[in-house]
């Protein structure tokens, strides 16, 4: 029997996040977790229920978002 759907979708999005926070490419959690959840989220609609499938979109998708933003400044 399969996971229910927020279970999915929260353990796609973990995984992506711990990803993330180990390499490095992180950044702002906030803009991260917008996106990483949007991601996620628009694959379910579609009907996607594979976890590894969902954060490895979720993480390629975050890598993108944060290429194309340029650099922020810290003050």
């Amino acid at each position: 029997m399969s996971e229910p759907l927020p279970i999915i979708m929260e353990n796609s999005i973990q995984i992506a996040w711990d990803y993330l926070e180990r390499t490095g490419d992180l950044g702002d959690p906030k803009a991260a977790s917008k996106v990483l959840l949007e991601s996620v989220e628009a694959l379910v609609r579609r009907g996607e229920r594979r976890v590894l499938m969902l954060s490895n979109t979720a993480i390629s998708d975050y890598q993108r978002f944060r290429a194309e933003r340029p650099l922020e400044l810290v003050t």
